[in-house]
C-alpha cells in the first residue's frame, strides 16, 4: 500500500531536477547552433563590412548604441557563441580605449556570470557535492581549489591557456563561490580587454587599408611575458601557504 506513493512523490522531484537543466541545456544547444550559423556573421570580415553603419548609428544614438553593445557582447559570452574577440574589438573600434574597456570588461563579466549560474544550477552543484561525498583525488582537488580560489582563478584568467568558455565553466563544476568568480574573473581579463580593445580602437585605419588585426598580438613577449608575471605574484600566496604548512 505503500509503494504507489514513494513512486509518485520522486516525480516532482525529477521534474525539478530537469527544470534546473533547462538553462545550461539551452545555453548548450545555443553554444552549438551558433558555433553552425554564426560564425562568419561574427567574424572580423563582418565587422568590416558593417564599420560604416555602426559608427553612424553609434553617432545618432550614443546610448542605445552602448546598451545594445552591452547586450549583444553578454549574449556572446553566455550563450558561449563565436566571436567573443571580435565583441572585444569592436568595443574599442565603437567607443574607444576608453570607455571601450570598460564596457568590454563589465559586458564579459555579466555573460561569464550567467553562463555560471546556469552551469551551477544544471549540473554543477550536484556534481561538485558528488565529487565530495566520493573522496579520493577529485574530492582532494575541489578542496585544493577551494583553498586557493583567487590565485587559481586569476591564473585561468591571466592567461590565455585556458579557453574563455572553460573558464566559465569550470569553477561552476567545483564549488566556487559566486562572488569570488565575479570579482576574479572582471579582474583577471582585464589586462587582456585592455591589449584587445587597444587593437580594436586602431581598426579604423587599419580596415582604410584594407587590412586585418593582428589577433596574434596578445601571445607575443612584450604582451604575453608581463601577462605570465602577474600570474604569478596571483599564485603567490598558493605557493606561501603550501611552504607554510610543509612537506
Amino acid at each position: 500500500m505503500q509503494g504507489p506513493p514513494q513512486i509518485t512523490s520522486r516525480i516532482p522531484g525529477q521534474r525539478r531536477i530537469w527544470l534546473r537543466r533547462v538553462p545550461i541545456l539551452a545555453l548548450l544547444a545555443a553554444a552549438l547552433l551558433g558555433a553552425l550559423f554564426f560564425r562568419d556573421a561574427l567574424g572580423v570580415e563582418a565587422l568590416a563590412r558593417h564599420r560604416e553603419a555602426l559608427l553612424a548609428f553609434r553617432d545618432a544614438h550614443y546610448l542605445a548604441s552602448v546598451a545594445a553593445f552591452l547586450a549583444a557582447y553578454v549574449a556572446i559570452v553566455a550563450l558561449s557563441l563565436p566571436g567573443g574577440t571580435v565583441a572585444t574589438l569592436a568595443g574599442g573600434f565603437l567607443f574607444g580605449l576608453f570607455p571601450g574597456v570598460l564596457l568590454n570588461v563589465t559586458a564579459a563579466t555579466s555573460g561569464a556570470v550567467l553562463l555560471f549560474l546556469a552551469a551551477r544550477s544544471g549540473l554543477g552543484g550536484s556534481f561538485a557535492s558528488r565529487l565530495n561525498r566520493g573522496g579520493g583525488r577529485a574530492a582532494g582537488l575541489i578542496a585544493a581549489i577551494r583553498e586557493n580560489e583567487w590565485s587559481v582563478l586569476l591564473m585561468m584568467r591571466l592567461v590565455p591557456a585556458v579557453p574563455f568558455f572553460l573558464a566559465n565553466l569550470i569553477p561552476a563544476f567545483t564549488g566556487t563561490r559566486l562572488p569570488t568568480y565575479a570579482a576574479t574573473t572582471f579582474l583577471g581579463i582585464i589586462p587582456a580587454a585592455f591589449v584587445f580593445t587597444s587593437v580594436g580602437a586602431g581598426l579604423g585605419e587599419v580596415f582604410a587599408q584594407g587590412g586585418r588585426p593582428d589577433l596574434a598580438l596578445i601571445f607575443s613577449p612584450p604582451v604575453l611575458l608581463p601577462l605570465v608575471g602577474l600570474a604569478a605574484l596571483a599564485a603567490l600566496p598558493m605557493l606561501l601557504r603550501a611552504l607554510r604548512k610543509g612537506p
